[in-house]
Order: structure tokens, then C-alpha cells, then sequence
């Protein structure tokens, strides 16, 4: 197969065709197509788009959608009856607010997908707080039901899902009945490991499965306490987006192949990053990355990219784990530290005892990023992510988000789970993996948990107020709720 770089023409139209009569297997592309004969060879036949999570990530994407010439039709997939009877009662649009500019889109379609409820890994049953329901049996318990009443029923081919990693496999059990083999589904969360979790406790047939995307966002977005369907855009960013490899084309773990570094005549073999000089035996054999793409693939991909508001931009699968992992190094300092401390990003600067600490939690994730067998064969990969210029990306992040409050912050505040076990706790589960203990890593996710089981703890234990129609002075004490008439 000859690579996309000898033929003028973009990676994103340089995956392989399939003829006509071909069943399996890719073949390699006609010499006389075009990019438009590539896009349109099979077109596809459902431009919708689904979209789970419309929170604020979940919105500006929408909303970003929606706002592009031709838009695709998007439903928004609501978790609770609640915010969907407010949906219904509102205007039924979304707002973005930019520079103090609002503009406001309308079409959208919605739809009910009720989470199922997880505990100790394992799928017990629906969301009860999302909807009055029957209790389930002991034996439908066991066999989750396919479809809840008001849920659909339809296929989804095209699914964005922007929820918070620690919730994404109780929102996939809610649509796993919709998904086919042929569907794409876009995963845009903080941290890794949400892939692997869905192929194991979702997908665990390759036969099955859906074909997955990944998307890096660097936006800065937060809702607005007067309307929820009103998202800010605080801070302007890209989403780096790339297609993932399905396991029917290559194993997951297995090392990626150098791909052609240049080749000066057609006829001259092509040249080759140097391989480094010690390579584990142990590691698997590297595989290519080139694979087959679907039109579902491309349709997502190609409505993505047009997105003028996103600024998406694609990544071939290594480029886009290393822009993965260096988002996470970042993460693994600037989220955690500002949790302990309860203080806004700038807060890690200028502190020596704060640097002291952010050296050491990025010594142990140095070590394991470059440990990975996925990056043995990518050259540079030790200048990448040596600890002293991840500690220069961690600065630059803070400093350019010094007045800002970290997300993970902002859940601890709320009271909402954090991603702590995606972000630190994946670093720590990997070099479990790889013989490293990383005990630094280690410690700061369990302090994170600690601080956020006290925060829930003291807002348990707190005793609201309520206002009801009574006289001054007038104590009302109803279902243990004890309240005193403001004076």
C-alpha cells in the first residue's frame, strides 16, 4: 500500500477504498479518484448526529453544529426527565455567549437515555432518580432491559458523548442497543482509559463492536446560573480529533509502526525513523495504522473538521496519543494540587515547595509515558516527554489559566465525582502494568478522594432552610426538615 505522503494528497483522503464488489479486506485507492470521488463513493445514509451530555462541552459542540451551512440534523440525548420536560418547556435552543456576543441556534431534536446504575464495576439496574418507574426484579436485575419506557429504539450511526469519564458507561448501557457495528462514537473526556473500560464492560465482541473516535479538547467553556441551556465561551482553543484503529484491524496494545519519513523518487525504497537501540523484546510486533475507513467514519470526521467554531483538526493515532498524554502530564499536576489547596491554577506558581511536588509527580509520569510499548518505535519520544519540558508545559498551562478554577475543582466544590481515577489513576494502573510503582501518583488520587468525601460529608450534614407561607417566627419541622420564616 503506498503511503498517503507519496501521492499529494491529504491523510484524511488517503484511506484505502473498498470496490464495489469487495466484502473484506481494503484495497488500495484508484489512482484517477479525487477527493470528491473519495467522499462520495459511499455516501452516507444517516446524517444524523446524537449527542450525549449536553453540558457545557456537549452544548458548544452542538451548538457549533448546528450553526455550519447544510447542518446535520442533532438530537440531544437528556439523562434525566427533568432536564428534559425543561427542554420541552423552554424555547428549545441553544445560546453560546462569546465575548459578550450571544447567538442563538434552534432545530435540535431530544430524546430520553436514562444511565444504568453501576456498582463495584458491575450493571444493577436504572437510574430510579431519573424517572418513577416499576421496581425491576431480581432476574431483570441480572438482564438488564434493552429499552426503558419513553427511550428509543432507533439506530444511532453517529454518536458524540461528552460525558464526564467516571459516567460514561452508565450513558453507553443506555444506547448499547442502538449501536451496531457500523456506528462511530466520538469519546471527548479528560484522562484515558474510557476506551478500554467501554470495550470491556460494553462491547467485550470486537465482532460487535462500534468503530470509536477520540477528541482532545482545549476550550474553556462554563454555564451560566440564569439559563442552562446557555453555554460561555471563556476561553478559545482546538479539539484534535483522530480515528481510532478497530481490533478487527490491529490489537490495541500492539506497538505502532514508524511510518515513511520521506522518499525522494518513486522508485527508491522509502527511508525510515532509526528504530531505537533498545527495544524489549517482550513488546509486541509493531502494526501499521493505516486501516479502513467507514462512511460513518467520514461523514463524523469530515462534519467535525467544517466546524469553523471548533477549530478540529486530525491526528493520525500516534500524534494523537502523545498529544493525549501530554494534555494528561498537565492535568496530573494542575488539577489535583488545586484541589488540595482549594485555589485557582495560578496558585502553583511561583511556590517552591509546590515545584518540589509537581517534579516529582511528573518524574514518576515521565517515566511511564516513555515506558509505554505503543510509543517504542515514534521517535523523539524521550525529548517529548522528559520531565523538565513536561514541568515547562505544566507552567505555561498555569500561567496562561492562572485566574481560572480547575474542573476537577469545580466537582469536589459540587460535590459531583471527580476524574481523578482517569487521570492520576491511570499513570499509577499503567506503570502497575509496566513493573513502575508510582507512589506519588498514587498518593495525590487518594487525597483527592479524601477531600472530596469530606466536602460531601459536610454538605450532608448540612440542614437546609425552607420558606413556606407562614407567619414571622413560625418554626415549621416537616420530614425532618426544620426551617425558620426569614425576618
Amino acid at each position: 500500500m503506498t503511503g498517503w505522503k507519496n501521492q499529494n494528497i491529504s491523510p484524511i483522503e488517503a484511506s484505502p477504498e473498498k470496490t464495489e464488489d469487495a466484502v473484506d479486506g481494503p484495497v488500495a485507492p484508484r489512482a484517477s479518484s479525487d477527493a470528491a470521488d473519495f467522499y462520495r463513493a459511499k455516501p452516507v445514509l444517516d446524517r444524523r448526529i446524537h449527542i450525549m451530555g449536553v453540558g457545557n462541552v456537549g452544548s458548544f459542540v452542538a451548538h457549533a453544529l448546528r450553526g455550519i451551512p447544510n447542518a446535520p440534523p442533532v438530537t440531544l440525548l437528556f439523562s434525566h426527565w427533568e432536564k428534559l420536560n425543561k427542554w420541552n418547556e423552554s424555547s428549545q435552543r441553544l445560546t453560546l455567549v462569546t465575548d459578550g456576543d450571544a447567538e442563538i441556534h434552534d432545530g435540535y431534536d431530544a430524546e430520553i437515555a436514562i444511565p444504568r446504575i453501576r456498582f463495584h464495576g458491575k450493571e444493577v439496574g436504572l437510574n430510579i432518580a431519573s424517572q418513577d418507574l416499576t421496581e425491576a426484579s431480581s432476574e431483570s436485575q441480572e438482564q438488564a432491559p434493552q429499552a426503558l419506557s419513553g427511550e428509543s429504539t432507533e439506530p444511532i450511526n453517529s454518536l458524540i458523548i461528552c460525558s464526564k469519564a467516571p459516567f460514561v458507561l452508565q450513558s453507553l448501557s443506555a444506547v448499547k442497543h442502538r449501536l451496531h457495528k457500523d456506528s462511530v462514537v466520538l469519546f471527548m473526556q479528560n484522562g484515558i482509559g474510557t476506551v478500554e473500560e467501554v470495550d470491556r464492560e460494553i462491547f467485550p465482541d470486537p465482532a460487535t463492536r462500534p468503530h470509536y473516535m477520540l477528541g482532545v479538547n482545549s476550550h474553556g467553556m462554563h454555564n451560566t446560573p440564569d439559563d442552562a441551556f446557555t453555554t460561555v465561551h471563556a476561553g478559545f482553543g482546538t479539539i484534535s480529533l483522530g480515528l481510532l484503529p478497530h481490533e478487527r484491524d490491529r490489537k490495541a496494545d500492539a506497538p505502532y509502526e514508524p511510518v515513511v519519513k520521506f522518499q525522494a523518487n518513486p522508485g527508491e525504497p522509502p527511508v525510515y525513523p532509526d528504530p531505537p537501540s533498545e527495544l524489549n523484546p517482550e513488546y509486541p510486533t509493531p502494526a501499521t495504522t493505516n486501516f479502513h475507513w467507514t462512511p460513518n467514519q467520514r461523514y463524523l470526521l469530515r462534519t467535525l473538521l467544517r466546524t469553523p467554531v471548533l477549530s478540529a483538526a486530525s491526528f493520525s493515532p500516534p500524534d494523537l496519543l502523545q498529544m493525549q498524554l501530554e494534555k494528561l502530564a498537565v492535568n496530573c499536576v494542575i488539577n489535583p494540587l488545586t484541589v488540595l489547596l482549594d485555589a485557582r491554577n495560578g496558585s502553583v506558581l511561583y511556590n517552591y515547595a509546590l515545584t518540589r511536588t509537581l517534579r516529582l509527580l511528573l518524574s514518576e509520569i515521565s517515566l511511564v509515558i516513555r515506558s509505554l510499548p505503543e510509543l517504542q518505535y515514534i521517535p523523539n519520544v524521550s525529548q517529548r516527554f522528559d520531565p523538565g519540558r513536561l514541568e515547562s508545559k505544566v507552567v505555561g498551562v498555569a500561567r496562561l489559566t492562572k485566574d481560572n478554577i480547575s474542573s476537577m475543582l469545580a466537582d469536589v466544590r459540587s460535590g459531583r465525582q471527580t476524574e481523578i481515577d482517569y487521570i492520576n489513576g491511570w499513570i499509577v494502573k499503567r506503570g502497575e502494568e509496566l513493573g513502575l510503582r508510582c507512589l506519588c501518583n498514587y498518593m495525590m488520587v487518594q487525597l483527592v478522594k479524601g477531600k472530596a468525601n469530606l466536602v460531601k460529608l459536610e454538605t450532608s450534614e448540612g440542614v437546609p432552610f425552607v420558606q413556606g407561607k407562614r407567619r414571622e417566627g413560625q418554626l415549621d419541622i416537616r420530614e425532618g426538615v426544620a426551617g425558620k420564616e426569614k425576618l
